[in-house]
């Protein structure tokens, strides 16, 4: 039985490539340095939900019924996985990049700790 490839390493969690291909009907064997897809970097979780979510033809309504969940966590499901291939809205980008920049702020000591909680509140 064939095992599916991990793409995050268990140890570290950085991601892992291929070394070596091979062929079961010639035997022909290719070494190098393969990148994985960004598919085989999700979670078992999230592959799941994502064919129940093909499946269902990204019929939120289905989709609750197959998983028996409710419409919010559908709705952070497909952010979830949405995320992790790397399709982050653009708000999301803004309002990470607003926080890193107050983090920073406080870490050069520009600003107190009261004024950062403050503006990250915000």
């Amino acid at each position: 039985m064939a095992r599916e490839v991990l793409g995050r390493c268990p140890v570290c969690g950085s991601d892992t490539s291929v070394i070596k291909i091979g062929c079961e009907t010639c035997g022909t064997s290719i070494e190098g340095n393969f990148q994985l897809c960004k598919f085989c970097k999700l979670t078992v979780e999230q592959k799941t939900f994502i064919d129940v979510f093909i499946k269902c033809r990204g019929n939120i309504k289905e989709v609750e019924k197959e998983l028996g969940v409710s419409y919010p966590t559908v709705k952070n499901r497909l952010e979830d996985v949405a995320n992790a291939l790397g399709h982050q809205q653009e708000q999301d980008i803004t309002v990470l990049n607003k926080k890193k920049d107050i983090l920073d702020k406080l870490n050069k000591g520009e600003i107190s700790a009261e004024e950062a909680v403050n503006l990250l509140k915000e």
